[in-house]
């Protein structure tokens, strides 16, 4: 990538995106496109077309999606499947059709199948029934990987897709309704702690383990895809560790200053029992992650206490 060149971040405004656009401007590129959801309707694809036709961007990251945690998954699975696809149909066509020259598209983790062989390598895709609480997401996922895939096989595009682990840092969702169950553990303990409160009830068992990665780390594996992966083959970008949600839930109770009980509510879903993806191939490229995941859960609840109204 050339400094000069313009670089179009859908979903800027995102955990993901506002990475992104850090990470960048931190690297000295001074030519890059925003809008947000007011400016752009990326549903409305007449609109993302004649943007493209206007700005013309040389390279693009797809940061844009609908997402959330178990609960809205499972509530809302038609505006999680349609609203996805329509966003990513419509910014990955509008970018061949306008001569964008390199595409990153972040797909997830939950791609994979439920039951999946860890750690998770990328030929595990399409292997095996996927997590009913989030199918709609994955599958809408799946769709944008296959898409760009499509597109750098029938017309050479170099478009290229990362499947990034369990994410977590600034600008994250900390509502109990929608968010994932990192932020959503550093709210539900802090007003815990808050009220004096003896005992928090978390859903499942606590045995699921899960990997998180900072999404200060999945920006700078973005950069790193950019300038040095050109492969159709998807890529996984995680941490490289896992650990209990038990475990995850003890660190955010340390970091916050929690000394009640944890009571798990084994009525609830776990969801995928284990998500570990294997790094091997990112890795043998040079890149790994930086931030331990206790020096990133100190980070975030700061980031919280300071723009998180409670």
């Amino acid at each position: 990538m050339q400094k000069e060149q313009s670089i179009y971040v859908a979903g800027h405004r995102g955990m993901v995106g506002s990475a992104i656009i850090r990470k960048l401007q931190a690297l000295g590129f001074g030519s890059i496109l925003t809008r947000t959801r007011e400016e752009l309707d990326l549903c409305n694809s007449v609109a993302v077309r004649a943007f493209f036709e206007a700005e013309k961007p040389r390279i693009m990251v797809v940061a844009a999606a609908k997402v959330g945690g178990i609960l809205v998954n499972h509530e809302k699975p038609v505006e999680f499947l349609l609203e996805n696809l329509y966003i990513q149909n419509n910014l990955i066509s509008s970018a061949y059709e306008t001569g964008v020259e390199k595409l990153l598209f972040l797909g997830s983790s939950c791609i994979y199948p439920k039951f999946a062989p860890q750690p998770i390598l990328e030929s595990a895709l399409l292997t095996g029934e996927l997590e009913p609480t989030n199918e709609a997401y994955a599958i809408a996922k799946i769709a944008g990987i296959k898409l760009c895939q499509a597109y750098a096989r029938e017309y050479g595009k170099n478009f290229i897709s990362a499947m990034p682990t369990n994410l977590y840092g600034p600008n994250d969702n900390f509502d109990l309704h929608t968010s994932h169950v990192l932020p959503a553990l550093i709210r539900k303990v802090h007003e815990a702690r808050q009220k004096g409160e003896n005992s928090i009830v978390l859903w499942g068992t606590g045995r699921p383990r899960r990997e998180f990665l900072h999404v200060d780390d999945l920006a700078s594996a973005c950069v790193f895809l950019l300038e040095n992966y050109d492969s159709e083959e998807i890529i996984n970008v995680g941490y490289g560790e896992d650990v209990t949600i038990c475990k995850l839930a003890e660190t955010i109770c340390e970091v916050v200053g929690f000394t009640g009980e944890l009571d798990f509510d084994s009525s609830k879903p776990d969801g995928t029992p284990r998500k570990l993806l294997d790094l091997s191939r990112l890795i043998s490229l040079g890149w790994k992650p930086r931030i331990s995941l206790l020096e990133g859960i100190r980070s975030t609840y700061q980031w919280f206490l300071q723009n998180v109204p409670t």
